[in-house]
């Protein structure tokens, strides 16, 4: 009986240390981490289809479509409420990362929804609104370097040096935004759709790269290595 047992439970080990690693990287976080840029993309696009003429999508910030200045202003900021949702469920669930890089996502997702909180006015963005705009942008840059992995990375993205070149490419898009919105460049909304986008779109490239590590490599995704 003993010897029978023994093959059941080598088995059962091995079924159980099959299963753990999908589930650091579940289907969910996949779906959560491809709404914030969908979402976000096509918000932008609606909302600015639906504004006067004399709106200049290359001009003028995202948050004018929220303000309340904008027509149908309700389109951005439901997407502004998706988007930040969207970014607190990644953190919330993707468990194959170290809990600082889950935090600091969750949030850059509240700093997303405490920008649609804070609609800009007629005379100009609030100081709060400026506020959870500066956090969500410091936060998304910097997060890169949490998600490096300690032992050999499944992929160049989430090595030191990528975390690196990733940060600097997102403080390099950040600064153009900063420029433009102190200099009054005629390009502060294609330098704040560039830097929004690229930036919501990391978190996907790293939950498909680790999705993908689950599968090929169980043991390359615990957490904080």
């Amino acid at each position: 009986m003993t010897q029978l047992a023994r093959p059941d439970l080598a088995r059962n080990r091995s079924r159980r240390n099959r299963l753990r690693p999908a589930s650091l990287v579940p289907g969910w976080v996949v779906g959560a981490a491809l709404l914030a840029p969908a979402v976000l993309v096509a918000g932008w696009l609606v909302a600015g289809a639906l504004q006067p003429a004399s709106y200049s999508p290359m001009g003028q910030t995202i948050s004018v479509l929220a303000g309340q200045t904008g027509t149908d202003r309700w389109v951005m900021t439901a997407a502004l409420l998706v988007v930040g949702s969207a970014q607190i469920a990644t953190g919330a669930g993707l468990v194959a990362v170290r809990l600082p890089a889950r935090i600091l996502l969750i949030l850059t997702g509240l700093s997303t929804l405490g920008i649609a909180a804070t609609p800009e006015l007629a005379t100009g963005p609030t100081g709060r609104h400026l506020a959870f705009a500066v956090s969500c942008v410091v936060t998304t840059a910097v997060w890169p370097l949490l998600v490096v992995r300690r032992a050999p990375a499944p992929s160049w993205i989430l090595s030191l040096y990528g975390g690196v070149a990733v940060t600097m490419l997102f403080a390099g898009l950040s600064g153009w935004l900063l420029f433009a919105a102190q200099t009054g460049a005629g390009d502060l909304g294609l330098a704040e759709r560039l830097t929004s986008g690229v930036q919501s779109l990391y978190p996907l490239i790293v939950v498909l790269v680790l999705r993908r590590a689950a599968s090929a490599r169980p043991s390359a995704v615990r957490a904080g290595r």
